[in-house]
């Protein structure tokens, strides 16, 4: 039995996706802990394209619970959409299970969000617009509509009433935008309470139990270290945490109960959205990555920006969520360069930075020091084993895990299932026994099969 949590090592967009989909085979219950519908994963099975924004990657799996945690933040039409969506590429849905204290993101939300984005000018954070971060302030306020709220519909219309005219004021005289209206967004919110209500439980309890009964259970996180609410290169991040702390905060699950935490990073670095990127390559070098890795946004479709291996936030990253093991992912990207570039440390006012400055204004003047290699020129889309690998390809990943000072577990070539290379089952294989600063790999002992 094992309780893993799955984050990402940067700043989102690292291919949690995938790498949460292998892992589900093994898992029981899969729970989504954080976020909304403002990110995105997708899945390759078979050639076919899975792209998930609420709904946990296990789904996949048809005897695998999924839940969506308290620690979400719901738009039920964009969730019934995803549930459409999968029930017409045959996915069964009977699996998943919603969190009732749940947030849920309201019209009022998506508006308020696209409004004080445009006002912000020049100061923009760089939001999906999808009402994340209003739909948390509302929580924080306490004035949030969760999903037990939408399963009382006599309760939804008083509280609707209320909160639909308090936020028609902020639209109107702040924003100068027309008014909601309450019944048009009561009757509509009812509609999508009864399409969701076979759904929802209490998902701590549920868990719970499925801890007791020593089933394995995956925690998956949505975006990134670096957009964590409070570890993250603030203002520019998410309105949550997703950090492997979240997990427990947002699932009602004790830290005692998770027993090992995987991280997730590309072989290079892509952040989408405003905010400091040392590392970001402009021109010919940061196209072909772009191009190369089709750096666009699973809910967006925005460009990402796209930059060399940063091993200063993976330290980081190591640090914030106690790493156990590293997922690499898109290595493949990077297989027509003759040389590759890693940040080891930062340089700054004059001083050498081996450490993630927690001063924003610091950070944002961090100038990257490399630590040039060999590429390899040749592709790695087949390989399937370290031995098929190029000799300067299993350097390279030799040298990320000994700078992170972590053991790499998975390698990932590409969007498909098959196109990954297990190094060691990264959820009951030792922990160092991985590549690490000793170069040694794994024995078959603790294989996982994909």
């Amino acid at each position: 039995m094992a309780n893993v949590v799955v984050i990402g090592a940067q700043w989102g967009d690292e291919g949690k996706g995938k790498i949460t989909d292998l892992l589900s085979k093994s898992a029981d219950v899969v729970v989504r802990y954080q976020g909304g519908v403002n990110a995105g994963h997708t899945v390759v099975v078979d050639e076919q394209i899975f792209k998930l924004h609420l709904i946990p990657s296990g789904i996949l799996y048809p005897d695998t619970e999924c839940i969506i945690g308290s620690g979400t933040v719901i738009d039920p039409k964009v969730l019934i959409g995803e549930l459409d969506q999968l029930e017409l590429l045959n996915v069964s849905t009977r699996n998943l299970l919603i969190s009732e204290t749940a947030h849920v993101t309201m019209p009022y939300h998506r508006l308020i969000d696209q409004a004080s984005e445009e006002r912000r000018g020049e100061h923009k954070i760089g939001t999906t617009g999808r009402g994340i971060g209003p739909t948390y302030a509302d929580k924080s306020e306490r004035t949030g509509i969760r999903v037990i709220d939408l399963m009382d519909s006599d309760s939804l219309r008083k509280k609707l009433r209320w909160t639909v005219e308090y936020k028609n004021a902020i639209l109107e005289k702040l924003y100068a935008l027309p008014p909601l209206d309450a019944d048009a967004v009561i009757a509509e919110y009812v509609q999508y309470a009864d399409r969701l209500r076979p759904h929802v439980v209490d998902s701590s309890l549920r868990i719970y139990d499925a801890i007791k009964r020593k089933r394995n259970i995956l925690f998956e996180g949505a975006q990134g270290t670096l957009l964590d609410l409070d570890h993250g290169t603030y203002p520019y991040v998410t309105s949550s945490n997703p950090v492997a702390g979240g997990a427990c905060i947002g699932t009602g699950v004790g830290p005692t109960m998770i027993d090992r935490v995987i991280g997730v990073a590309k072989a290079y670095t892509t952040r989408v959205g405003e905010g400091p990127f040392p590392t970001e390559l402009h021109g010919t070098m940061g196209e072909l990555l772009c191009d190369r890795g089709a750096e666009f946004g699973t809910t967006t479709g925005r460009k990402r920006r796209c930059g060399w291996f940063d091993a200063v936030i993976g330290r980081y990253a190591v640090r914030i969520n106690g790493l156990d093991c590293l997922a690499i992912t898109k290595l493949d990207v990077l297989d027509e360069l003759e040389e590759i570039n890693i940040c080891t440390a930062y340089e700054v006012d004059g001083e050498t930075c081996h450490d993630f400055p927690s001063n924003s204004r610091k950070f944002a003047r961090c100038q990257p020091i490399y630590k040039t290699v060999p590429g390899w020129k040749q592709s790695t889309a087949d390989c399937r084993s370290l031995n098929d690998l190029p000799q300067p390809a299993l350097d390279y990943l030799k040298v990320l895990a000994e700078l992170m000072e972590v053991p790499i577990a998975i390698v990932s070539l590409g969007a498909s299932r098959d196109q990954t290379i297990i190094v060691e089952d990264p959820i009951h294989g030792p922990k160092r026994a991985l590549l690490y600063t000793n170069g040694t790999t794994a024995t078959e002992t603790h294989k996982l099969e994909v």
